[in-house]
Protein backbone atom coordinates (compact mmCIF):
# COMPACT_ATOMS: atom_id res chain seq x y z
CA UNK A 1 0.00 0.00 0.00
CA UNK A 2 1.41 3.42 -0.87
CA UNK A 3 0.41 6.78 0.70
CA UNK A 4 2.03 9.05 -1.76
CA UNK A 5 0.80 11.88 -3.45
CA UNK A 6 -0.76 9.94 -6.83
CA UNK A 7 -3.89 9.56 -8.05
CA UNK A 8 -5.69 6.63 -6.55
CA UNK A 9 -4.59 3.29 -8.40
CA UNK A 10 -1.91 4.48 -10.02
CA UNK A 11 1.86 3.37 -8.66
CA UNK A 12 3.82 4.98 -6.08
CA UNK A 13 7.27 5.59 -5.72
CA UNK A 14 7.44 2.43 -3.88
CA UNK A 15 5.76 0.29 -6.75
CA UNK A 16 2.36 -0.44 -4.88
CA UNK A 17 -0.81 0.89 -5.98
CA UNK A 18 -2.33 4.09 -4.37
CA UNK A 19 -5.24 3.26 -2.10
CA UNK A 20 -5.76 6.61 -0.18
CA UNK A 21 -4.49 9.92 -1.43
CA UNK A 22 -7.00 12.65 -1.17
CA UNK A 23 -6.11 14.36 1.82
CA UNK A 24 -2.66 16.45 1.17
CA UNK A 25 -3.07 18.20 4.33
CA UNK A 26 -5.51 18.54 7.44
CA UNK A 27 -6.34 22.49 8.09
CA UNK A 28 -8.02 23.39 11.05
CA UNK A 29 -10.39 26.49 11.00
CA UNK A 30 -11.43 28.10 14.92
CA UNK A 31 -14.48 29.86 13.86
CA UNK A 32 -16.77 27.52 11.48
CA UNK A 33 -19.21 30.60 10.85
CA UNK A 34 -19.89 31.78 6.92
CA UNK A 35 -16.78 32.25 5.72
CA UNK A 36 -15.04 29.57 7.71
CA UNK A 37 -17.29 27.01 5.98
CA UNK A 38 -16.27 29.13 2.48
CA UNK A 39 -12.88 28.52 3.09
CA UNK A 40 -13.54 24.70 3.79
CA UNK A 41 -15.58 24.05 1.15
CA UNK A 42 -12.79 25.56 -1.89
CA UNK A 43 -9.91 23.35 0.80
CA UNK A 44 -12.06 20.53 0.55
CA UNK A 45 -12.71 20.63 -3.33
CA UNK A 46 -8.53 21.53 -3.49
CA UNK A 47 -8.41 17.81 -1.65
CA UNK A 48 -7.65 18.94 2.10
CA UNK A 49 -8.77 17.64 4.64
CA UNK A 50 -10.53 20.09 6.96
CA UNK A 51 -11.75 20.37 10.45
CA UNK A 52 -13.87 23.28 11.37
CA UNK A 53 -14.78 24.19 15.05
CA UNK A 54 -17.98 25.18 16.38
CA UNK A 55 -19.49 26.68 19.50
CA UNK A 56 -22.54 24.08 19.82
CA UNK A 57 -23.87 20.87 18.09
CA UNK A 58 -26.25 23.43 15.93
CA UNK A 59 -23.58 24.02 13.92
CA UNK A 60 -22.60 20.56 12.47
CA UNK A 61 -24.98 20.11 9.73
CA UNK A 62 -23.74 23.07 7.54
CA UNK A 63 -19.75 22.08 8.55
CA UNK A 64 -19.95 18.77 7.34
CA UNK A 65 -22.18 20.15 4.27
CA UNK A 66 -19.02 21.75 3.05
CA UNK A 67 -16.83 18.14 3.48
CA UNK A 68 -15.20 19.04 6.77
CA UNK A 69 -15.36 17.65 9.88
CA UNK A 70 -17.04 19.12 12.72
CA UNK A 71 -15.42 19.43 16.27
CA UNK A 72 -17.68 21.01 18.75
CA UNK A 73 -15.52 23.42 20.90
CA UNK A 74 -14.96 26.70 21.94
CA UNK A 75 -12.32 29.48 22.52
CA UNK A 76 -14.11 30.19 25.07
CA UNK A 77 -12.71 26.78 26.96
CA UNK A 78 -9.75 26.05 25.18
CA UNK A 79 -9.97 22.52 26.56
CA UNK A 80 -12.66 21.83 24.62
CA UNK A 81 -10.06 22.26 21.23
CA UNK A 82 -6.99 21.08 22.45
CA UNK A 83 -7.57 17.36 21.28
CA UNK A 84 -8.82 19.20 17.54
CA UNK A 85 -4.96 19.82 16.99
CA UNK A 86 -4.39 16.05 16.21
CA UNK A 87 -2.90 15.81 13.16
CA UNK A 88 -3.36 19.20 12.07
CA UNK A 89 -1.02 21.20 9.37
CA UNK A 90 -2.38 24.40 9.11
CA UNK A 91 -4.39 26.15 11.70
CA UNK A 92 -6.76 29.29 10.87
CA UNK A 93 -7.66 31.86 13.47
CA UNK A 94 -10.91 32.73 11.51
CA UNK A 95 -12.39 34.73 14.69
CA UNK A 96 -12.85 38.24 12.81
CA UNK A 97 -16.58 38.20 13.41
CA UNK A 98 -16.79 36.52 16.53
CA UNK A 99 -19.37 38.43 19.58
CA UNK A 100 -19.84 39.10 22.50
CA UNK A 101 -19.06 41.53 25.69
CA UNK A 102 -16.19 43.77 25.21
CA UNK A 103 -14.17 41.84 27.92
CA UNK A 104 -15.00 38.54 26.23
CA UNK A 105 -13.55 39.42 22.70
CA UNK A 106 -10.10 41.25 24.41
CA UNK A 107 -9.86 37.96 25.88
CA UNK A 108 -10.53 36.08 22.35
CA UNK A 109 -7.57 37.81 21.00
CA UNK A 110 -5.19 38.18 23.72
CA UNK A 111 -5.02 35.83 26.64
CA UNK A 112 -7.08 33.00 24.90
CA UNK A 113 -5.40 33.09 21.74
CA UNK A 114 -1.68 33.37 22.97
CA UNK A 115 -2.81 30.25 24.93
CA UNK A 116 -3.91 28.08 22.49
CA UNK A 117 -0.70 29.81 20.00
CA UNK A 118 1.31 28.24 23.03
CA UNK A 119 -0.67 24.71 23.10
CA UNK A 120 -0.48 24.62 19.34
CA UNK A 121 3.50 24.82 19.45
CA UNK A 122 3.99 20.98 20.87
CA UNK A 123 1.47 19.91 17.98
CA UNK A 124 1.76 18.94 14.12
CA UNK A 125 0.81 22.60 13.07
CA UNK A 126 3.44 23.92 11.14
CA UNK A 127 1.26 27.21 9.96
CA UNK A 128 -0.95 29.57 11.08
CA UNK A 129 -3.33 31.87 9.43
CA UNK A 130 -4.78 34.59 11.29
CA UNK A 131 -7.62 37.02 10.47
CA UNK A 132 -7.09 40.26 10.78
CA UNK A 133 -9.79 42.26 9.90
CA UNK A 134 -13.70 41.23 10.70
CA UNK A 135 -16.87 42.75 11.00
CA UNK A 136 -17.58 42.29 14.57
CA UNK A 137 -14.18 42.81 16.81
CA UNK A 138 -12.75 46.43 17.11
CA UNK A 139 -9.77 46.94 14.98
CA UNK A 140 -7.39 47.77 18.23
CA UNK A 141 -8.19 43.85 19.14
CA UNK A 142 -7.27 42.32 15.72
CA UNK A 143 -4.22 44.45 15.37
CA UNK A 144 -3.28 43.39 19.19
CA UNK A 145 -3.87 39.76 18.23
CA UNK A 146 -1.80 40.11 15.39
CA UNK A 147 0.96 41.47 17.50
CA UNK A 148 0.99 38.45 19.14
CA UNK A 149 0.29 35.76 16.61
CA UNK A 150 3.25 37.45 15.12
CA UNK A 151 5.65 37.34 18.53
CA UNK A 152 4.80 33.73 19.37
CA UNK A 153 5.17 32.18 15.69
CA UNK A 154 8.46 34.02 15.05
CA UNK A 155 9.37 32.68 18.77
CA UNK A 156 8.56 28.95 17.70
CA UNK A 157 9.37 29.51 13.58
CA UNK A 158 6.19 28.65 12.82
CA UNK A 159 5.24 30.65 9.21
CA UNK A 160 2.24 32.72 9.90
CA UNK A 161 0.07 34.46 7.03
CA UNK A 162 -2.44 37.62 7.63
CA UNK A 163 -5.84 38.02 6.36
CA UNK A 164 -6.37 41.81 5.26
CA UNK A 165 -9.19 41.02 2.80
CA UNK A 166 -12.37 43.06 3.33
CA UNK A 167 -14.55 40.52 4.52
CA UNK A 168 -17.24 42.18 3.33
CA UNK A 169 -15.70 41.64 -0.40
CA UNK A 170 -16.35 37.23 0.10
CA UNK A 171 -15.01 36.94 -3.18
CA UNK A 172 -11.37 38.64 -2.48
CA UNK A 173 -11.41 37.38 1.18
CA UNK A 174 -11.43 33.57 0.21
CA UNK A 175 -9.23 33.83 -2.14
CA UNK A 176 -6.63 35.11 -0.50
CA UNK A 177 -7.47 33.03 2.47
CA UNK A 178 -7.34 30.38 0.18
CA UNK A 179 -3.70 31.33 -1.64
CA UNK A 180 -2.69 31.75 2.34
CA UNK A 181 -3.03 28.47 3.14
CA UNK A 182 -1.26 27.03 0.31
CA UNK A 183 1.61 29.43 0.67
CA UNK A 184 1.99 28.05 3.98
CA UNK A 185 1.62 24.35 3.36
CA UNK A 186 4.39 24.71 0.59
CA UNK A 187 6.42 26.35 3.42
CA UNK A 188 5.23 23.83 6.06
Amino acid sequence: MCWSRTQIGDRGACGATCVRCAAVARVMIVGGGCRGRQLAATLVSDRHAVRITTRAEEGRAAIERTGAECWVGTPDRLATLRGALDSVTILCWMLGAASGSEEELRALFTTRLEFFLTQAIDTTVRGFLYEARGTGVPADLLAEGERTVRRLTERSAIPVAVLTADPLDGAEWLAQAGAAVEALLTRA
